[in-house]
């Protein structure tokens, strides 16, 4: 679990004077929700942020590895971006939109780490280093055949290079909306731009996936809708 930086490690005012204890005192943090719990990191209390942490890691990890192709990278933006909510934890205000502030600091942190390291894409067209949790598997569907498991793999490498070939606001769309299954309102927050440009947006990347994977003989691989309202 990813935890505040001890005291060795130059952190802000917030995590240096945390001393509450690590756990919830109520005995179950999943009953809270998130705007609570951000109330509890600003009260200095690290069983709180365990608990966010517990509850977003994996979604920014798929979030971030679906937009860079290399596991460690994932990892590093994933904690990065979990210490980036800790240490500005008093900039966010409680509104029911706290998803939508998390991945906002996701996009930007992807954005300036792939601009700083001179990259021309936010995305690598590369297979993954293991067959094992691809994340893009979970978006690739009704591939029917004798070998159904290896055609998945095989299908979520193919869709990994197309969506390198997709425009970057639709790509950040699309893997927003279905690898961190997110609804296209709070999309379109994290993106900053209406819902209906996300929309727009989301049926064109599928659109130009589907074509391309209709070139390559495959048909039905992406599921229509995933919390379009």
């Amino acid at each position: 679990m990813i935890s505040p930086p001890d005291r060795a490690t130059p952190v802000s005012p917030l995590v240096k004077q945390s001393t509450n204890p690590s756990a919830d005192p109520s005995g179950d943090d999943r009953m809270i929700d998130d705007d609570e719990l951000m109330v509890k990191v600003q009260e200095m209390q690290t069983w709180a942020f365990n608990a966010l942490v517990q509850r977003y890691q994996g979604a920014l990890f798929g979030f971030f590895y679906a937009n860079t192709r290399d596991r460690q990278l994932a990892e590093d933006l994933t904690q990065d971006t979990l210490l980036k909510v800790y240490d500005q934890a008093w900039d966010y205000l409680p509104s029911g939109r706290f998803r939508g502030w998390l991945f906002r600091l996701a996009r930007n942190h992807l954005i300036d780490t792939i601009r700083r390291q001179r990259r021309d894409a936010l995305i690598r067209a590369v297979g993954p280093d293991s067959e094992d949790d691809d994340p893009l598997a979970s978006v690739v569907s009704g591939v029917e055949s004798p070998e159904d498991e290896a055609d998945q793999h095989e299908l979520s490498r193919i869709v990994d290079k197309l969506l390198a070939e997709l425009p970057e606001e639709q790509r950040l769309t699309f893997t927003l909306h279905h690898f961190s299954e997110m609804p296209l309102p709070e999309v379109a927050h994290v993106l900053e731009t209406s819902t209906s440009t996300t929309k727009s947006r989301l049926r064109l990347a599928r659109e130009k996936l589907r074509e391309r994977l209709a070139d390559l003989g495959i048909q039905g691989a992406l599921p229509e809708n995933h919390h379009d309202d």
